[in-house]
C-alpha cells in the first residue's frame, strides 16, 4: 500500500535527466517571467521580507481556489502527453482536444481532436504506464471529471481519497510535511528549522505574461552542502511567483530528486494560472520527469496540458 502511494505521488508531483534531449512545449513561468531587477537577500522594496514570502506560500488557499473555480467556466483543453524508453526516444503520443462545459445542467465533455500512437496501451486496454493513467484520470476526464472532487479530510472517499489529500498536499501546500510516505515526509517541510539550513532564497522584481507586475520568489539547495546534506534534499527548487498588486500567487514550479534503495526519481512541473473575469484560473500545467521503483518498469513521461477561452456559466 506505501508503495502505491509513493507512486500515485510521483505520477503527479513536479527537465528531467532526459529533459535536454526534447525541448519543451513553450516557455514555463521561469521564463515568461521577465526580471527587470534583482531584490537583496534579506529585504525587498516595500518593505517585504524573506518570511513574509515563506507565511505567504504557507497559508495561501487562491492557487488552491483557482482550480475549484474552473467548475463554474466553460473552457477549451488542450492536452499532450509523450512517453520515452531507456534510451530517451518517443515511444508513445497522446493528443486530446476537449470542450469543457461547466453548466447548471452538469458537467460534460466534447472531443474535439483525438489522437493516440506508438506504445500507449497493454493488450486489455489500459494504459502501459501509471503515468499516462493517472493523467488521464485527473486532467483527460476519461475515468473521474474532477482533479478536485470530493472532501478536504484525507479519509473522505476511502483511501483513494487519502491519496489525493496527499497529493493535493504536496502541490498546493509545498513547505509542509506529507505523513505516510516513506523516507519523503519530512523532506517536503522545507521551511522547517530542521530544512532550512539547506536552502538559500532569493527574489526579484519583474513582469509575468507582459503586463503583470511580480515577485519571483525562489528557495533553492545550497551548492556548497556535502554528499550527505545533498541526500537529505528531496525539493532542490520551488520558485513562486507572486502578483505584486495583491501577493496572490499567479505561478509555482517545483523541481524534485531523490534517489535511495527505495525509489529513484527526477521530475519537474510547472504550473501557471491569469485572471479571467477578474477571478483566478489555471493555464497551463506541464511536467517532465522519470520515476524507477523495485520490481516495476522505470517510466519516463512529459505532459502539456493548456486551458484556453474561459467563459462563465450560469
Amino acid at each position: 500500500m506505501k508503495k502505491a502511494v509513493v507512486l500515485l505521488l510521483l505520477l503527479l508531483c513536479f527537465a528531467s535527466t532526459f529533459a535536454q534531449k526534447i525541448n519543451r512545449f513553450n516557455p514555463d513561468t521561469l521564463q515568461t517571467v521577465v526580471v527587470d531587477s534583482a531584490v537583496a537577500n534579506i529585504r525587498a522594496r516595500g518593505g517585504l521580507y524573506v518570511q513574509d514570502f515563506i507565511d505567504q506560500i504557507l497559508r495561501d488557499t487562491s492557487f488552491y481556489e483557482a482550480f475549484r473555480n474552473m467548475k463554474k467556466y466553460a473552457f477549451t483543453a488542450e492536452n499532450r502527453v509523450y512517453t520515452y524508453d531507456k534510451n530517451d526516444r518517443v515511444e508513445g503520443k497522446i493528443y486530446r482536444k476537449l470542450k469543457h462545459s461547466n453548466s447548471a445542467a452538469g458537467h460534460k465533455i466534447q472531443y474535439l481532436a483525438k489522437a493516440d500512437s506508438g506504445k500507449i496501451y497493454k493488450r486489455n486496454g489500459k494504459y502501459e504506464l501509471y503515468t499516462t493513467e493517472m493523467f488521464d484520470y485527473i486532467f483527460m476526464n476519461a475515468y473521474n471529471s474532477d482533479f478536485i472532487k470530493g472532501g478536504d479530510s484525507p479519509n473522505a472517499g476511502g483511501k483513494n481519497e487519502s491519496y489525493k489529500s496527499k497529493l493535493k498536499t504536496l502541490i498546493f501546500s509545498p513547505g509542509r510535511p506529507v505523513s505516510g510516505i516513506p523516507f519523503i515526509s519530512k523532506k517536503t517541510e522545507i521551511f522547517s528549522p530542521e530544512m532550512k539550513p539547506y536552502y538559500r532564497y532569493e527574489f526579484a522584481r519583474g513582469t509575468y505574461l507582459d503586463s503583470i507586475p511580480v515577485y519571483r520568489f525562489k528557495v533553492i539547495q545550497k551548492a556548497n552542502l556535502t554528499d550527505d546534506q545533498k541526500d537529505e534534499v528531496m525539493i532542490k527548487e520551488l520558485t513562486t511567483i507572486f502578483d505584486r498588486r495583491d501577493f496572490q500567487i499567479l505561478g509555482r514550479y517545483v523541481d524534485m530528486k531523490f534517489k535511495n534503495f527505495v525509489m529513484d526519481f527526477n521530475v519537474q512541473m510547472d504550473i501557471e494560472l491569469n485572471h479571467f473575469g477578474g477571478e483566478l484560473l489555471p493555464t497551463k500545467i506541464s511536467y517532465q520527469g522519470n520515476w524507477d521503483v523495485p520490481f516495476h518498469k522505470e517510466e519516463r513521461a512529459s505532459f502539456l496540458v493548456l486551458h484556453k477561452g474561459y467563459q462563465e456559466e450560469k
